[in-house]
């Protein structure tokens, strides 16, 4: 790298940080969360806003490949928070109406999305349909777990019956989709899928029964007073992700599993103090810098300016059946389940968060070649606007109940709406609330 190209990367970075904070400020300021204000903001920093030649002049074609060294160590750390911040103890003693409400979230939006995936194939896709099709699929079925858990903590939601259905849900959600997108990632390379495979299943099982043990016992070795972890443990854990990230690119997979996995594994610790630490130390680098530098360069994909009406039509297509898809699956797994129908609407409005965790399957699907440009920035406007919509819906449908669920008094002639006063049934196997707080990053 020489002086010029140095000079053009420092740019670059202070652009994307002033840009991105300046964004999700304002995203905050109206009631959003900030990931949308970031991912906006490196659309407007592409040739939706600034044409190909100004967005070329601000990141040129070799400052870009620099940028996208650092965006890849991001996402990275972005997935090794998500897999820690993944409380599988949610997942123990959940009540029939946590299994219901994730199956019918995760499968309906699954099969819609596999019958869209036909008629944009001829448009949006060449080669094997078979990873197109299950690629578009997983796609449909995302939920962004931090940023559910950032909207529950927001709203002081978090200890209660709705809240925790709602984490345990996306939990489920989130383990059934990277799972999926797994397989679909071997799929659409094509090749040596079974030999793949084959080896990604003792890898995982590698990871919790020889790793998990090696991580708690080193955090013994270098810990410090107040049970937080020392830095050398810090570092211990960083070069570990980015060593299960490179095992699982090296499998075929893709670098993401195996930074997802090794937080997966991560130990809590005493009171979680262990796992809070570490995240406290990562989250920053990652949040300030490394994930804006990721949403630019997704920004620099996405061109607006150049879709037509088919394109138009093609992305109303694809709203209803994301929107429609998490929606009803959630409310009529909830419903299933025995909650109210109000508690049933919030959860198919929380589950429609995708976020950050959206973007990256995405990005996954640009790099293997499974979606060509337009269809990728269809499915980012899309990823958008059901974050963006999950804030105001939840209003909507909680306008007259506290922080706590209990209902508020309404003023005297007024009427509640259906099965507003009716009570949720007691569900003694609703896990606790978890006592870490979300991903800050997104």
């Amino acid at each position: 790298m020489n002086a010029s190209q140095t000079v053009q990367l420092l740019v670059a970075l202070a652009l994307i940080l002033g840009v991105a904070r300046t964004m999700g400020a304002l995203a905050r300021r109206l009631g959003q969360p900030a990931v949308i204000g970031e991912i906006l903001a490196g659309v407007m920093l592409g040739p939706t806003l600034l044409g190909d030649d100004l967005s070329m002049e601000l990141f040129p074609a070799d400052v870009r490949s620099l940028l996208g060294a650092l965006a890849a160590v991001g996402v990275a750390l972005f997935m090794f928070l998500v897999g820690s911040e993944l409380d599988l103890g949610l997942l123990r003693g959940s009540g029939r109406a946590t299994i219901s409400t994730s199956l019918c979230s995760t499968l309906l939006p699954l099969g819609l999305g596999a019958a869209l995936a036909w008629p944009l194939m001829d448009a949006h896709h060449e080669g094997d349909p078979t990873g197109f099709v299950l690629f578009f699929a997983v796609a449909m079925a995302v939920t962004a777990f931090p940023v559910l858990a950032r909207i529950i903590a927001d709203r002081g939601l978090a200890s209660t019956r709705l809240g925790t259905t709602s984490l345990a849900c996306a939990a489920i959600a989130d383990l059934l989709a990277w799972s999926l997108l797994a397989v679909v990632v071997a799929v659409a390379t094509g090749g040596r899928l079974e030999w793949r495979l084959a080896l990604l299943i003792p890898y995982a099982v590698l990871m919790v029964t020889v790793v998990r043990p090696l991580l708690r016992r080193a955090s013994t070795w270098d810990a410090p007073k107040g049970g937080g972890p020392g830095r050398n443990f810090v570092a211990l854990v960083l070069g570990g992700l980015l060593l299960s990230g490179a095992c699982t690119e090296w499998l075929g997979m893709h670098y993401v599993f195996g930074a997802f996995l090794f937080g997966a594994v991560m130990p809590r610790g005493l009171n979680g103090k262990l796992r809070d630490g570490v995240l406290e130390r990562i989250e920053p680098l990652c949040g300030l810098l490394l994930l804006p530098v990721y949403f630019v360069l997704s920004g620099l994909k996405v061109d607006l300016s150049r879709l037509n009406g088919s394109d138009l039509g093609a992305l109303a297509a694809i709203m209803a059946v994301a929107v429609g898809g998490k929606f009803l699956g959630a409310y009529g797994g909830a419903r299933w389940g025995g909650l109210d129908r109000r508690d049933a609407a919030a959860l198919g409005a929380l589950l429609n968060t995708r976020g950050l965790t959206e973007l990256v399957v995405l990005g996954v699907g640009l790099e293997i070649g499974v979606l060509d440009n337009r269809l990728y920035s269809l499915m980012v406007v899309m990823a958008v606007t059901t974050t963006a919509l999950t804030g105001p819906l939840l209003g909507v449908i909680l306008r007259d109940r506290s922080p706590d669920g209990a209902d508020v008094p309404r003023p005297a002639g007024t009427t509640d709406p259906p099965d507003a006063a009716e009570a949720a049934p007691d569900d003694s196997s609703a896990s606790p609330a978890p006592n870490a707080s979300p991903a800050k990053p997104s």
